[in-house]
C-alpha cells in the first residue's frame, strides 16, 4: 500500500494486483484494513480509525483507490461517483491491436455471478446494462499495444469484457481470453488517473500512479518528450 495523496478528508493509495479492496469469502487482509493500520500508526489514533469504502479495483488490477476519511467526504464521493463527476483513466496492454486507433465502444453487458464473468452485446439483451468506453492507442510493441480507456459507466468488468470482445483481451487476463497469465497473477490493466473536484475543499484533484515495475511496461509508454 503507497499513499499517492492525502488530507483531512480523504486519502488515494496505490493497489497492487493481488490486493482486495474489501474483505471477501477468502479472508485475506483488504487492502481497506491495510490503509486503516497505516493511519492509526501514523497519527497514533486512539480506537478504530474511520475509512469509507469509495469505489473498489478488481483483485488482478493495479493502481489508484480513494477512501474517505469523514464521513462527510464519504457521502459526497458516494454521490459523485454515482453521477460520473469522476474521472477514470485506465492504461491497458492488449495483445491484438484495435482496428481503430481511438473509438468510442457501447455494448450491454450481462454479469453471471456464478462465473464472476460478464458478457458484451451489440443490442440490449434481457437482464443488461449499457457500458460505454472510450479508448485511444498510446503506443505499441512487436506483440503489444497500449490503449489508454475513460469510462463513461462502471460496469462489472466492464473494460476487461468490452476490450475482449472487440478482440483485444488484456495481457494476463485467463477469464477473458489471454493466452497466457503474467508471471505475478495480475493482469496489465491499470488505473493510471483520477480527477475530481475535492468533495469539501472543493480544490481540484489529479492523482496518477506510478507505473507498474515490468519491463513491457516501460518499453511501450510513450515518452512526453
Amino acid at each position: 500500500m503507497t499513499p499517492l495523496y492525502e488530507d483531512n478528508h480523504i486519502i488515494i493509495v496505490h493497489k497492487e494486483c493481488g490486493e482486495i479492496v474489501q474483505g471477501d469469502k477468502t479472508g485475506d487482509t483488504p487492502l481497506s484494513e491495510s490503509v486503516k493500520h497505516w493511519l492509526k500508526e501514523k497519527y497514533a489514533k486512539p480506537g478504530n480509525v474511520f475509512l469509507g469504502v469509495v469505489h473498489r479495483l478488481d483483485r488482478p488490477v493495479a493502481g489508484i483507490v480513494v477512501f474517505a476519511k469523514t464521513s462527510k467526504a464519504l457521502k459526497r464521493l458516494n454521490d459523485m461517483f454515482r453521477k460520473g463527476e469522476v474521472s477514470k483513466t485506465y492504461w491497458a496492454i492488449v495483445q491484438k491491436a484495435p482496428e481503430k486507433k481511438e473509438e468510442t465502444l457501447i455494448n450491454w453487458l450481462v454479469r453471471n455471478e456464478k462465473q464472476n464473468k460478464s458478457y458484451a452485446h451489440e443490442n440490449e439483451v434481457p437482464n443488461s446494462k449499457k457500458a460505454i468506453l472510450h479508448y485511444k492507442v498510446l503506443g505499441s510493441s512487436d506483440h503489444y499495444t497500449l490503449l489508454e480507456i475513460n469510462l463513461q459507466t462502471g460496469r462489472h468488468h466492464q473494460i476487461r469484457c468490452q476490450l475482449a470482445h472487440m478482440g483485444c483481451t488484456i495481457k494476463g487476463d485467463l477469464k477473458y481470453g489471454a493466452r497466457r497469465s503474467n508471471p505475478d497473477g495480475g493482469i496489465s490493466l491499470l488505473a493510471r488517473r483520477i480527477e475530481f473536484v475535492h468533495p469539501v475543499s472543493h480544490d481540484k484533484i489529479m492523482v496518477e500512479a506510478p507505473l507498474p515495475n515490468e519491463k513491457l511496461w516501460q518499453e511501450i509508454t510513450p515518452n512526453d518528450d
